[in-house]
Protein backbone atom coordinates (compact mmCIF):
# COMPACT_ATOMS: atom_id res chain seq x y z
CA UNK A 1 0.00 0.00 0.00
CA UNK A 2 3.16 2.40 0.48
CA UNK A 3 2.82 2.99 -3.27
CA UNK A 4 -0.97 3.46 -3.83
CA UNK A 5 -1.70 6.82 -5.53
CA UNK A 6 -4.19 9.05 -3.90
CA UNK A 7 -6.95 8.17 -6.77
CA UNK A 8 -6.41 4.17 -5.82
CA UNK A 9 -7.10 5.12 -2.03
CA UNK A 10 -10.63 6.89 -3.02
CA UNK A 11 -11.47 3.94 -5.36
CA UNK A 12 -10.99 1.11 -2.92
CA UNK A 13 -12.43 2.78 -0.04
CA UNK A 14 -15.35 3.49 -2.44
CA UNK A 15 -15.12 -0.21 -2.98
CA UNK A 16 -15.09 -1.50 0.76
CA UNK A 17 -18.28 0.22 1.39
CA UNK A 18 -21.21 -1.45 2.80
CA UNK A 19 -23.02 1.71 3.97
CA UNK A 20 -25.54 3.63 2.38
CA UNK A 21 -23.30 6.12 0.90
CA UNK A 22 -19.66 6.96 0.69
CA UNK A 23 -17.57 10.06 0.58
CA UNK A 24 -13.45 9.81 0.38
CA UNK A 25 -11.38 12.36 -0.62
CA UNK A 26 -7.06 12.01 -0.54
CA UNK A 27 -5.23 15.32 0.01
CA UNK A 28 -1.84 14.81 -1.07
CA UNK A 29 1.10 17.82 0.26
CA UNK A 30 3.89 19.37 -0.60
CA UNK A 31 5.36 22.33 1.34
CA UNK A 32 8.85 24.21 0.99
CA UNK A 33 10.17 27.02 3.39
CA UNK A 34 12.57 29.55 4.78
CA UNK A 35 12.73 31.10 8.00
CA UNK A 36 15.07 34.13 8.62
CA UNK A 37 16.39 35.74 11.91
CA UNK A 38 18.65 39.05 12.59
CA UNK A 39 19.50 39.13 8.86
CA UNK A 40 20.51 35.78 8.51
CA UNK A 41 18.56 32.51 6.88
CA UNK A 42 18.05 30.00 10.08
CA UNK A 43 16.64 27.13 8.49
CA UNK A 44 14.72 25.88 5.13
CA UNK A 45 13.07 22.59 4.54
CA UNK A 46 10.58 20.65 2.41
CA UNK A 47 8.22 17.98 3.01
CA UNK A 48 4.96 15.61 1.69
CA UNK A 49 2.32 14.13 3.77
CA UNK A 50 -1.02 12.68 2.76
CA UNK A 51 -4.95 13.01 4.77
CA UNK A 52 -7.28 10.54 4.02
CA UNK A 53 -11.14 11.13 4.85
CA UNK A 54 -14.00 8.83 4.90
CA UNK A 55 -17.46 9.73 5.66
CA UNK A 56 -19.59 7.19 5.84
CA UNK A 57 -23.95 7.42 5.63
CA UNK A 58 -25.83 4.64 7.42
CA UNK A 59 -30.00 4.60 7.31
CA UNK A 60 -30.50 3.03 10.45
CA UNK A 61 -33.91 3.73 10.08
CA UNK A 62 -34.86 6.81 11.84
CA UNK A 63 -32.97 8.92 9.26
CA UNK A 64 -29.53 8.99 7.62
CA UNK A 65 -26.80 9.58 9.56
CA UNK A 66 -23.13 10.36 9.05
CA UNK A 67 -19.47 9.42 10.10
CA UNK A 68 -16.12 10.77 9.39
CA UNK A 69 -13.00 9.04 10.41
CA UNK A 70 -9.84 10.86 8.88
CA UNK A 71 -6.16 9.50 9.01
CA UNK A 72 -2.67 10.41 7.92
CA UNK A 73 -0.19 8.68 5.58
CA UNK A 74 -1.50 5.72 3.79
CA UNK A 75 -3.86 3.73 6.09
CA UNK A 76 -5.61 0.47 6.15
CA UNK A 77 -9.02 1.26 4.15
CA UNK A 78 -10.80 -1.38 4.72
CA UNK A 79 -10.23 -0.82 8.65
CA UNK A 80 -10.65 3.26 7.78
CA UNK A 81 -14.21 2.43 6.26
CA UNK A 82 -15.28 -0.19 9.05
CA UNK A 83 -14.38 2.62 11.20
CA UNK A 84 -16.05 5.09 9.11
CA UNK A 85 -19.34 2.98 9.12
CA UNK A 86 -19.16 2.20 12.73
CA UNK A 87 -18.99 6.23 13.62
CA UNK A 88 -22.07 6.74 11.53
CA UNK A 89 -24.07 3.99 13.14
CA UNK A 90 -22.98 5.50 16.53
CA UNK A 91 -24.10 9.20 15.62
CA UNK A 92 -27.75 8.88 14.74
CA UNK A 93 -29.83 10.57 12.24
CA UNK A 94 -28.24 13.65 10.90
CA UNK A 95 -30.20 16.80 11.10
CA UNK A 96 -28.65 18.15 8.21
CA UNK A 97 -28.98 14.86 6.15
CA UNK A 98 -29.79 15.39 1.95
CA UNK A 99 -29.24 12.92 -0.79
CA UNK A 100 -25.29 12.86 -1.66
CA UNK A 101 -24.71 15.35 -4.79
CA UNK A 102 -24.28 13.45 -8.09
CA UNK A 103 -23.82 16.34 -10.48
CA UNK A 104 -20.42 16.69 -11.45
CA UNK A 105 -19.57 20.69 -11.30
CA UNK A 106 -17.50 22.84 -13.24
CA UNK A 107 -14.17 22.78 -12.89
CA UNK A 108 -13.49 18.87 -11.79
CA UNK A 109 -10.26 18.86 -12.85
CA UNK A 110 -8.30 16.06 -14.47
CA UNK A 111 -8.68 13.05 -11.89
CA UNK A 112 -6.00 10.94 -13.90
CA UNK A 113 -2.95 13.38 -13.29
CA UNK A 114 -0.17 12.96 -10.29
CA UNK A 115 -0.60 15.26 -7.39
CA UNK A 116 1.21 18.51 -8.31
CA UNK A 117 4.16 19.44 -5.67
CA UNK A 118 6.36 22.30 -5.15
CA UNK A 119 10.20 22.42 -3.46
CA UNK A 120 12.36 24.58 -2.61
CA UNK A 121 13.44 25.78 -5.99
CA UNK A 122 10.15 27.69 -5.92
CA UNK A 123 12.42 30.18 -3.77
CA UNK A 124 15.01 30.30 -6.62
CA UNK A 125 14.82 34.14 -7.26
CA UNK A 126 13.40 34.68 -3.65
CA UNK A 127 16.25 33.53 -1.57
CA UNK A 128 18.90 35.85 -3.44
CA UNK A 129 16.99 39.16 -3.13
CA UNK A 130 16.70 38.23 0.70
CA UNK A 131 20.13 38.00 0.51
CA UNK A 132 20.47 41.55 -0.89
CA UNK A 133 17.87 42.83 1.58
CA UNK A 134 20.02 41.54 4.71
CA UNK A 135 22.59 43.43 3.33
CA UNK A 136 21.15 46.70 3.08
CA UNK A 137 19.66 46.39 6.40
CA UNK A 138 22.68 45.92 8.11
CA UNK A 139 24.15 48.64 6.39
CA UNK A 140 21.10 50.86 8.10
CA UNK A 141 21.81 48.60 11.70
CA UNK A 142 18.57 47.10 11.26
CA UNK A 143 17.44 43.52 11.41
CA UNK A 144 14.67 41.36 9.54
CA UNK A 145 13.42 38.18 10.53
CA UNK A 146 10.29 36.24 9.09
CA UNK A 147 9.83 33.10 6.95
CA UNK A 148 8.29 32.38 3.64
CA UNK A 149 6.49 29.32 3.21
CA UNK A 150 4.82 27.82 -0.21
CA UNK A 151 2.28 24.65 -0.41
CA UNK A 152 0.86 22.65 -2.95
CA UNK A 153 -2.63 20.74 -2.17
CA UNK A 154 -3.95 18.25 -4.80
CA UNK A 155 -7.44 16.93 -3.26
CA UNK A 156 -9.17 13.92 -5.03
CA UNK A 157 -12.70 13.59 -4.15
CA UNK A 158 -14.95 10.31 -4.78
CA UNK A 159 -18.14 9.37 -4.08
CA UNK A 160 -20.61 6.75 -3.93
CA UNK A 161 -22.72 8.92 -6.60
CA UNK A 162 -20.45 8.86 -8.94
CA UNK A 163 -18.40 11.97 -8.92
CA UNK A 164 -15.13 12.00 -9.27
CA UNK A 165 -13.40 15.46 -8.58
CA UNK A 166 -9.49 17.28 -8.00
CA UNK A 167 -8.25 20.50 -7.23
CA UNK A 168 -4.72 21.69 -7.13
CA UNK A 169 -4.42 24.47 -4.87
CA UNK A 170 -1.28 26.44 -4.53
CA UNK A 171 -0.67 28.69 -1.51
CA UNK A 172 2.45 30.93 -0.43
CA UNK A 173 2.88 33.85 2.14
CA UNK A 174 5.84 35.87 2.94
CA UNK A 175 6.32 37.89 6.59
CA UNK A 176 8.49 39.96 6.61
CA UNK A 177 9.47 41.96 10.47
CA UNK A 178 12.01 44.84 10.97
CA UNK A 179 13.15 45.75 14.34
CA UNK A 180 16.12 48.00 15.94
CA UNK A 181 18.86 46.32 17.56
CA UNK A 182 17.46 47.16 20.93
CA UNK A 183 13.86 45.60 19.85
CA UNK A 184 12.34 48.53 20.91
CA UNK A 185 10.98 49.94 17.27
CA UNK A 186 9.10 46.41 15.60
CA UNK A 187 7.31 47.33 11.76
CA UNK A 188 5.84 44.74 9.52
CA UNK A 189 5.07 43.82 5.56
CA UNK A 190 3.63 40.28 4.25
CA UNK A 191 2.45 39.60 1.10
CA UNK A 192 0.34 36.12 -0.51
CA UNK A 193 0.95 34.36 -3.73
CA UNK A 194 0.68 31.41 -5.55
CA UNK A 195 3.88 30.84 -7.05
CA UNK A 196 6.50 33.43 -5.98
CA UNK A 197 7.10 35.06 -9.48
CA UNK A 198 4.80 37.68 -8.42
CA UNK A 199 6.57 38.43 -5.20
CA UNK A 200 9.09 41.67 -4.82
CA UNK A 201 11.27 41.33 -1.83
CA UNK A 202 12.44 44.79 -2.83
CA UNK A 203 9.63 46.20 -2.49
CA UNK A 204 8.56 44.07 0.73
CA UNK A 205 12.05 45.51 2.33
CA UNK A 206 11.58 49.25 0.90
CA UNK A 207 7.71 49.43 2.76
CA UNK A 208 9.73 47.92 5.99
CA UNK A 209 12.65 50.83 5.97
CA UNK A 210 10.03 53.57 5.37
CA UNK A 211 8.17 52.02 8.54
CA UNK A 212 11.30 52.41 9.96
CA UNK A 213 12.10 55.51 9.41
CA UNK A 214 8.63 57.01 10.38
CA UNK A 215 9.53 54.96 14.26
CA UNK A 216 12.00 57.14 14.77
CA UNK A 217 10.43 59.43 16.81
CA UNK A 218 7.93 58.13 19.15
CA UNK A 219 4.91 59.73 20.23
CA UNK A 220 2.27 58.85 23.66
CA UNK A 221 -1.22 58.75 22.55
CA UNK A 222 -4.02 58.61 25.09
CA UNK A 223 -6.92 55.89 24.52
CA UNK A 224 -10.13 57.53 22.22
CA UNK A 225 -11.60 57.23 18.99
CA UNK A 226 -9.33 58.65 16.04
CA UNK A 227 -9.55 59.11 12.44
CA UNK A 228 -7.63 55.65 11.27
CA UNK A 229 -6.61 54.40 8.43
CA UNK A 230 -6.82 50.90 7.90
CA UNK A 231 -4.57 49.42 5.36
CA UNK A 232 -5.49 46.01 3.16
CA UNK A 233 -4.43 43.38 5.96
CA UNK A 234 -6.03 45.10 9.11
CA UNK A 235 -9.17 45.33 6.56
CA UNK A 236 -9.09 41.45 5.62
CA UNK A 237 -8.91 40.25 9.35
CA UNK A 238 -11.85 42.11 10.05
CA UNK A 239 -13.48 41.23 7.08
CA UNK A 240 -12.26 37.52 7.36
CA UNK A 241 -14.12 37.33 10.78
CA UNK A 242 -17.57 39.07 9.57
CA UNK A 243 -17.23 36.35 6.87
CA UNK A 244 -17.03 33.49 9.33
CA UNK A 245 -20.10 34.46 10.97
CA UNK A 246 -22.27 34.75 8.15
CA UNK A 247 -24.17 31.31 8.63
CA UNK A 248 -27.98 31.92 7.81
CA UNK A 249 -28.76 29.45 10.27
CA UNK A 250 -27.42 31.61 12.98
CA UNK A 251 -28.74 34.55 11.34
CA UNK A 252 -32.43 32.92 11.18
CA UNK A 253 -32.59 32.13 14.63
CA UNK A 254 -31.26 35.27 16.07
CA UNK A 255 -27.89 34.45 17.23
CA UNK A 256 -25.95 36.48 15.14
CA UNK A 257 -25.54 40.02 13.79
CA UNK A 258 -26.87 39.33 10.91
CA UNK A 259 -30.38 38.23 12.59
CA UNK A 260 -33.48 40.86 12.34
CA UNK A 261 -34.57 42.31 15.10
CA UNK A 262 -37.96 40.66 15.46
CA UNK A 263 -37.25 36.92 13.55
CA UNK A 264 -35.46 36.14 10.02
CA UNK A 265 -32.02 37.64 8.98
CA UNK A 266 -30.98 41.42 7.40
CA UNK A 267 -30.64 40.51 3.89
CA UNK A 268 -31.66 43.04 1.79
CA UNK A 269 -31.01 45.96 4.86
CA UNK A 270 -28.29 48.18 4.50
CA UNK A 271 -24.96 47.43 5.93
CA UNK A 272 -22.20 49.73 3.98
CA UNK A 273 -23.22 53.17 3.67
CA UNK A 274 -20.38 53.41 0.97
CA UNK A 275 -21.05 51.18 -2.11
CA UNK A 276 -19.27 48.27 -1.13
CA UNK A 277 -19.46 44.81 -2.14
CA UNK A 278 -18.30 41.61 -0.68
CA UNK A 279 -17.68 38.57 -2.55
CA UNK A 280 -16.07 35.71 -3.25
CA UNK A 281 -14.86 33.74 -6.61
CA UNK A 282 -13.50 30.68 -6.82
CA UNK A 283 -11.79 32.01 -10.15
CA UNK A 284 -11.17 35.38 -8.91
CA UNK A 285 -7.08 36.37 -10.62
CA UNK A 286 -4.59 35.43 -8.17
CA UNK A 287 -6.97 33.98 -6.15
CA UNK A 288 -8.07 31.20 -7.76
CA UNK A 289 -9.49 28.34 -5.31
CA UNK A 290 -11.34 24.82 -5.15
CA UNK A 291 -14.92 25.41 -7.54
CA UNK A 292 -16.68 22.75 -5.25
CA UNK A 293 -16.80 22.01 -1.42
CA UNK A 294 -14.79 19.51 0.58
CA UNK A 295 -16.19 18.80 3.97
CA UNK A 296 -14.87 16.28 6.43
CA UNK A 297 -17.31 17.55 9.50
CA UNK A 298 -20.49 19.46 9.41
CA UNK A 299 -21.03 22.85 10.70
CA UNK A 300 -23.28 25.53 10.28
CA UNK A 301 -21.55 26.69 7.31
CA UNK A 302 -20.86 23.74 5.89
CA UNK A 303 -22.39 19.75 5.13
CA UNK A 304 -20.68 16.66 4.47
CA UNK A 305 -23.58 16.16 2.40
CA UNK A 306 -22.65 18.63 0.21
CA UNK A 307 -19.60 17.65 -0.73
CA UNK A 308 -18.79 18.06 -4.44
CA UNK A 309 -21.59 20.75 -4.22
CA UNK A 310 -20.43 23.74 -6.55
CA UNK A 311 -19.18 27.01 -5.35
CA UNK A 312 -19.62 29.84 -8.08
CA UNK A 313 -19.08 33.42 -7.33
CA UNK A 314 -21.30 35.26 -4.76
CA UNK A 315 -22.24 39.09 -3.48
CA UNK A 316 -22.12 39.07 0.28
CA UNK A 317 -22.64 42.62 0.55
CA UNK A 318 -23.58 43.96 -3.19
CA UNK A 319 -23.35 47.68 -3.19
CA UNK A 320 -23.74 48.10 0.61
CA UNK A 321 -26.67 45.50 1.08
CA UNK A 322 -26.58 42.71 2.71
CA UNK A 323 -27.33 40.51 -0.58
CA UNK A 324 -26.50 36.16 0.53
CA UNK A 325 -25.63 34.50 4.01
CA UNK A 326 -24.06 30.81 3.98
CA UNK A 327 -26.79 28.19 3.35
CA UNK A 328 -25.67 24.64 3.33
CA UNK A 329 -28.34 22.74 1.26
CA UNK A 330 -30.25 20.76 4.39
CA UNK A 331 -30.96 24.50 5.56
CA UNK A 332 -32.23 25.47 2.14
CA UNK A 333 -34.60 22.91 1.94
CA UNK A 334 -36.27 23.87 5.63
CA UNK A 335 -36.26 27.74 5.06
CA UNK A 336 -37.35 27.58 1.03
CA UNK A 337 -33.87 30.10 0.97
CA UNK A 338 -31.34 29.03 -1.95
CA UNK A 339 -28.07 26.75 -0.99
CA UNK A 340 -25.04 29.02 -0.92
CA UNK A 341 -21.66 27.57 -0.58
CA UNK A 342 -18.65 29.53 1.39
CA UNK A 343 -15.85 30.01 -1.13
CA UNK A 344 -12.25 29.96 0.22
CA UNK A 345 -11.58 33.45 -0.95
CA UNK A 346 -12.76 36.94 -0.19
CA UNK A 347 -12.68 40.50 -1.95
CA UNK A 348 -14.07 44.06 -0.84
CA UNK A 349 -14.69 46.69 -3.13
CA UNK A 350 -15.79 49.76 -3.78
CA UNK A 351 -16.53 49.99 -7.97
CA UNK A 352 -16.09 54.33 -7.39
CA UNK A 353 -12.74 54.12 -5.46
CA UNK A 354 -9.38 55.53 -7.14
CA UNK A 355 -7.55 56.71 -4.74
CA UNK A 356 -4.32 54.44 -3.11
CA UNK A 357 -3.38 54.64 0.58
CA UNK A 358 -0.67 57.10 0.09
CA UNK A 359 -2.81 59.14 -1.45
CA UNK A 360 -5.34 59.04 1.07
CA UNK A 361 -2.63 59.35 3.94
CA UNK A 362 -1.97 62.65 1.91
CA UNK A 363 -5.73 63.89 2.40
CA UNK A 364 -5.58 63.17 6.28
CA UNK A 365 -5.40 66.58 8.29
CA UNK A 366 -4.85 64.53 11.28
CA UNK A 367 -5.33 60.83 11.83
CA UNK A 368 -4.02 57.28 12.84
CA UNK A 369 -2.55 54.63 9.92
CA UNK A 370 -2.26 51.52 11.52
CA UNK A 371 0.15 48.39 10.05
CA UNK A 372 -1.49 45.05 11.29
CA UNK A 373 -4.18 44.05 13.90
CA UNK A 374 -3.88 40.63 16.27
CA UNK A 375 -5.04 38.90 19.21
CA UNK A 376 -8.83 39.55 17.28
CA UNK A 377 -11.83 37.89 19.73
CA UNK A 378 -14.87 37.94 19.49
CA UNK A 379 -16.97 39.74 22.51
CA UNK A 380 -20.55 39.79 21.36
CA UNK A 381 -21.99 37.68 18.60
CA UNK A 382 -25.21 39.46 18.72
CA UNK A 383 -23.18 42.70 17.66
CA UNK A 384 -19.95 40.99 16.42
CA UNK A 385 -18.29 43.59 18.63
CA UNK A 386 -14.27 42.08 18.33
CA UNK A 387 -11.34 43.08 20.71
CA UNK A 388 -7.81 43.09 19.73
CA UNK A 389 -4.61 44.69 20.05
CA UNK A 390 -2.41 46.66 16.98
CA UNK A 391 0.87 45.59 16.18
CA UNK A 392 4.18 46.46 14.18
CA UNK A 393 3.35 49.69 13.92
CA UNK A 394 0.85 52.88 14.90
CA UNK A 395 1.75 56.08 13.29
CA UNK A 396 0.22 59.47 13.74
CA UNK A 397 -0.06 61.64 10.52
CA UNK A 398 -0.56 65.29 10.27
CA UNK A 399 -1.26 67.50 7.70
CA UNK A 400 -0.32 64.57 5.20
CA UNK A 401 2.73 63.21 6.12
CA UNK A 402 3.68 60.81 9.00
CA UNK A 403 5.31 62.47 12.31
CA UNK A 404 5.86 59.36 14.27
CA UNK A 405 4.81 55.78 15.55
CA UNK A 406 2.62 56.28 18.88
CA UNK A 407 1.87 53.44 21.55
CA UNK A 408 0.04 50.27 20.91
CA UNK A 409 -3.50 50.32 21.85
CA UNK A 410 -6.35 47.40 22.47
CA UNK A 411 -9.43 48.44 19.92
CA UNK A 412 -13.09 47.52 20.45
CA UNK A 413 -15.22 47.39 17.16
CA UNK A 414 -17.78 46.13 15.47
CA UNK A 415 -16.99 45.54 11.52
CA UNK A 416 -20.35 45.83 10.44
CA UNK A 417 -20.60 48.76 12.67
CA UNK A 418 -17.63 49.48 11.21
CA UNK A 419 -18.81 49.18 7.42
CA UNK A 420 -21.63 51.71 8.28
CA UNK A 421 -19.66 54.37 9.96
CA UNK A 422 -16.56 53.84 6.76
CA UNK A 423 -16.29 57.45 5.05
CA UNK A 424 -13.94 56.77 2.32
CA UNK A 425 -12.33 52.88 0.55
CA UNK A 426 -9.77 52.82 -1.54
CA UNK A 427 -8.11 50.59 -4.67
CA UNK A 428 -8.92 47.24 -3.77
CA UNK A 429 -5.49 45.13 -3.83
CA UNK A 430 -4.24 41.66 -2.63
CA UNK A 431 -3.25 41.54 0.92
CA UNK A 432 -2.01 39.03 3.37
CA UNK A 433 -4.02 38.82 6.88
CA UNK A 434 -1.64 39.09 9.81
CA UNK A 435 -4.29 37.42 12.00
CA UNK A 436 -5.97 34.71 9.73
CA UNK A 437 -3.13 33.88 7.67
CA UNK A 438 -2.64 30.57 9.00
CA UNK A 439 -5.96 29.28 7.42
CA UNK A 440 -6.95 32.07 5.15
CA UNK A 441 -4.39 33.45 2.54
CA UNK A 442 -6.68 34.59 -0.56
CA UNK A 443 -7.80 38.07 0.15
CA UNK A 444 -8.27 41.56 -1.49
CA UNK A 445 -8.82 44.10 0.44
CA UNK A 446 -8.91 48.51 -0.02
CA UNK A 447 -7.57 50.80 2.90
CA UNK A 448 -10.49 52.00 4.43
CA UNK A 449 -10.79 55.77 6.26
CA UNK A 450 -13.20 55.05 9.22
CA UNK A 451 -13.40 58.84 11.08
CA UNK A 452 -13.79 57.38 15.18
CA UNK A 453 -12.01 54.23 15.22
CA UNK A 454 -12.09 53.26 19.01
CA UNK A 455 -9.18 52.70 20.78
CA UNK A 456 -10.14 51.44 23.82
CA UNK A 457 -7.36 51.42 26.13
CA UNK A 458 -3.36 51.79 25.76
CA UNK A 459 -0.96 48.26 25.28
CA UNK A 460 1.99 48.05 26.26
CA UNK A 461 1.93 45.22 23.27
CA UNK A 462 5.27 46.37 21.09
Amino acid sequence: MSACTPQELVERALAASTADGQVTFVTDSSEANLRWAANSLTTNGAMRSRHVVVVSFVDGGAGLAGGTVARTGTPDVAALVAASEQAARDAGPAEDAVPLISEEPAGGGDWDAEPAGTSIEVFGDFAPALGQAFGEARDRDELLFGFAEHSMRTTYLGTSTGLRLRHDQPTGRVELNGKSPDFSRSVWAGTGTRDFADVSVADLAADVQRKMGWSQRRIDLPAGRYETLLPPSAVSDLMIYLYWTMEARDADEGRNVFARPGGGNRIGERLAALPLTLRSDPAAPGLETAPFQVVGASSGSASVFDNGMATPAVDWISDGVLANLIRPRAWALKTTAPATAAVDNLILEDPNATATQAEMLAATERGLLLTTLWYIREVDPQTLLLTGLTRDGVFLVENGEVTGAVNNFRFNESPVDLLGRTVQAGRTERTLPREWNDWFTRAAMPPLRVPDFNMSSVSPAS
